[in-house]
């Protein structure tokens, strides 16, 4: 009779443990991501309203942050305002979403808040715009070049094959959505930026590690699609 009162208290006990804790298949969303967005242009500002429109936490930059007043009311109660150096503090991720030619100095102002971040490197450089930065990309690749200023960053290059407007236009469309190509060296960033390309209502294609993301740069045979995932991997010649 004790061990019959006994195994009661056990399975009372462990009943309420399972109350407390939940059943043991069930899955805890990931708590929302906080993006700093160094840039506030129209890149930053399509790519912050849509992570802000998902739930994220998103600070939008520039050096003269009270004049985004009205772009941080347009994107929602989920975005803020800040400099580049609050950004880069507040976010978990940051997108660098400046001129191509900003980005020597981008790295002497801020090269150290950089370090080990994950960074989603959205430049694309052009000749009559980026100057001498240009030149190196054309000499380089744009991967090497970024790789370059962003030196310490765990870089993921997206969101650079295609024109804001494109991304306003297909996020969350009707039907298979756009493909968004990604590349990087770090699997953990990779996976991260992965995520928010989802949130953001696209498909995230990892093309392969950072020096692949010439392949979809400006001027490229995969830059400017407007492609499912799986009609982009065969473009690209990524196995899915």
């Amino acid at each position: 009779m004790r061990s019959e009162i006994m195994s009661r208290r056990a399975a009372l006990a462990l009943a309420a443990s399972l109350a407390l804790s939940g059943p043991a298949w069930a899955q805890t969303a990931p708590p929302p991501a906080r993006i700093g967005i160094v840039g506030a242009g129209n890149i930053g500002g399509t790519l912050g309203g849509l992570w802000a429109k998902a739930g994220h936490e998103v600070m939008v930059s520039s050096r003269h942050p009270e004049e985004l007043k009205g772009l941080v009311e347009s994107l929602g109660p989920k975005a803020r305002a800040g400099t580049p150096a609050e950004a880069i503090a507040f976010g978990d991720v940051v997108l660098i979403a400046v001129p191509y030619k900003a980005y020597p100095q981008l790295t002497a102002d801020h090269g150290a808040a950089l370090q080990g971040k994950t960074v989603i490197d959205a430049g694309n450089a052009t000749e009559a715009r980026d100057g001498a930065v240009y030149a190196e990309v054309k000499e380089s690749g744009i991967a090497a070049v970024s790789a370059k200023y962003l030196r310490g960053a765990r870089i993921v290059r997206a969101f650079n094959a295609a024109n804001y407007k494109v991304f306003a236009k297909n996020s969350n469309r009707d039907g298979a959505r756009m493909a968004i190509p990604m590349a990087g060296d770090d699997a953990e960033a990779l996976a991260t930026v992965s995520k928010l390309v989802t949130d953001a209502g696209f498909d995230p294609v990892i093309v392969g590690p950072l020096a692949k993301a010439d392949g979809f740069a400006m001027g490229s045979p995969g830059f400017g699609h407007d492609l499912t995932a799986p009609e982009l991997s065969t473009r690209l010649g990524v196995t899915r």
